[in-house]
């Protein structure tokens, strides 16, 4: 960026090299194998193991037979691979991250609209993965100062366990760590994933045979699987995406500091090729092999050497992904404050928003919300990514001016009509009307917002810009 394009907020902002309100220049950008190694560990969430039990009907609810979960798995994630890849593809380029990309199709003031909804969900992802911490310490530990925190059958769920002083202490203790690493940066985030991605793929294998096995071998499992049923292919989907779609979009974040498009498409494929989809398949076994998705609480059954394996290397895995979300939220509530011409500090907002996302992580949201907040996910916000991908590759032929970056105009309406267009659908598509062939709610949303977008754009004052280029 010329000196020109700066301004006094975009030196403030890049205090602690995060470059929060400009792009990253080619002399910060980083190794690949350990951005890769970040994108393994990002990839090594207990969504993906949740997922798999939800495909197989975990607690009695409806779920799909091992076929249509590995169709589901597979076409969820390659979804979600090709929008990982081509929003990561405008990252590299621009060295944008998603606040200053987000300008160009949404507006300087109109992006605001993506910031704040990623601005909520991954605060709610950094409260369920506290939260996830905090139960699984509980559950290794018990409760033997037997004193009640929280009880959410108070609020009516019955079904929910209460929240022990352990488990809510070990939710303070590990949101405080998280938030600690966040706050240093990329560098603190690639420092705890490159030890830790290698080992934790490797558990996941060796324990998914062990439960596989204890269910009475592959023969069992399939006889059991195959009377699953009662979730459609459409919502499997959807169910996948929405895990997801969070971090895909957060994935711009990331992909600004590699150095070139192979290291964009090597991370992507190790998130959704290699990490995730052995979550998925793992958390599936689990659930009708042993009835636990969970393999860490599997393993706490197993004796004391492999409880204390399973809860280190399940907290080590979900620091990784942790620290993205903070580290990802903070470079959204950031650029929204500025944007009111506030200044701001990346590092302030990680602390805030760590406390925050701690608290409520101990208080239950995890157990309360988490099973349809990732449905919702899928269904209305998946269109988020459609203007961008829209206006880079479609309208503008990848060609962003960067000198550009703070003239653009405050609302872009292709942007923001789409994308509200492509929520709603999302939201019709999931709850209300629903699609021939089972086809995936939020899949279909985000294509529609793709088509929208460029017809839209031709309608509104944002052409313009194509005319003066031209």
């Amino acid at each position: 960026m010329t000196t020109e394009g700066k301004n006094d907020l975009d030196v403030f902002a890049q205090e602690d090299g995060e470059y929060m309100l400009s792009p990253v220049p080619e002399s910060e950008r980083r190794p690949t194998w350990k951005q890769v190694m970040v994108w393994v560990g990002f990839g090594y969430v207990v969504t993906g193991l949740f997922v798999g039990g939800v495909l197989a009907g975990f607690g009695g609810q409806p779920g799909v037979p091992p076929g249509m979960a590995l169709w589901a798995i597979g076409i969820g994630m390659g979804v979600l691979l090709v929008l990982t890849t081509l929003l990561g593809i405008m990252a590299q380029k621009t060295g944008l991250n998603l606040a200053l990309i987000s300008r160009y199709s949404y507006g300087s003031i109109g992006s605001n609209l993506p910031l704040f909804i990623m601005a909520l969900l991954t605060l709610g992802w950094f409260a369920s993965i506290t939260g996830m911490v905090g139960q699984i310490w509980s559950s290794l530990i018990g409760n033997p100062t037997g004193i009640t925190v929280f009880n959410p059958a108070a609020l009516g769920y019955t079904d929910i366990p209460a929240i022990t002083l352990e488990n809510f202490l070990a939710c303070a203790v590990f949101g405080l760590i998280f938030t600690y690493t966040a706050y240093k940066g990329m560098k603190a985030i690639e420092a705890v994933a490159i030890p830790v991605a290698p080992v934790i793929l490797i558990i996941a294998i060796i324990v998914g045979i062990g439960m596989l096995n204890e269910g009475g071998g592959m023969g069992n499992f399939l006889t059991e699987a195959n009377k699953i049923g009662g979730l459609g292919m459409g919502s499997a989907i959807t169910i996948v995406m929405g895990s997801w779609i969070a971090g895909v979009v957060m994935g711009v974040d990331l992909f600004r500091f590699n150095k070139s498009i192979k290291a964009v498409f090597a991370g992507a494929i190790a998130c959704f090729v290699l990490t995730n989809p052995l979550l998925n398949i793992v958390g599936y076994i689990g659930a009708v092999s042993v009835g636990q998705f969970n393999y860490v609480e599997w393993m706490i059954d197993k004796g004391i050497i492999f409880a204390l394996i399973g809860v280190v290397a399940w907290t080590t895995s979900l620091w990784t992904t942790n620290n993205a979300e903070l580290y990802c939220n903070s470079l959204y509530v950031g650029p929204v404050i500025s944007s009111y011409k506030k200044k701001v500090n990346r590092q302030k907002i990680v602390l805030v928003t760590g406390v925050v996302g701690t608290v409520i992580g101990s208080l239950a949201f995890y157990q309360i919300f988490f099973a349809d907040f990732i449905t919702i996910l899928g269904a209305a916000f998946l269109p988020l990514a459609g203007p961008l991908i829209a206006d880079y590759f479609i309208v503008k032929k990848g060609a962003y001016k960067i000198e550009e970056l703070n003239s653009q105009a405050k609302y872009k309406m292709a942007g923001i009509i789409s994308f509200l267009i492509g929520a709603v659908l999302g939201l019709v598509f999931e709850y209300g009307l629903v699609l021939p062939f089972g086809l995936p709610s939020g899949l279909v949303a985000l294509i529609i917002t793709i088509a929208l977008y460029p017809i839209i754009y031709r309608f509104t004052a944002d052409s313009k810009e194509l005319t003066a280029e031209a």
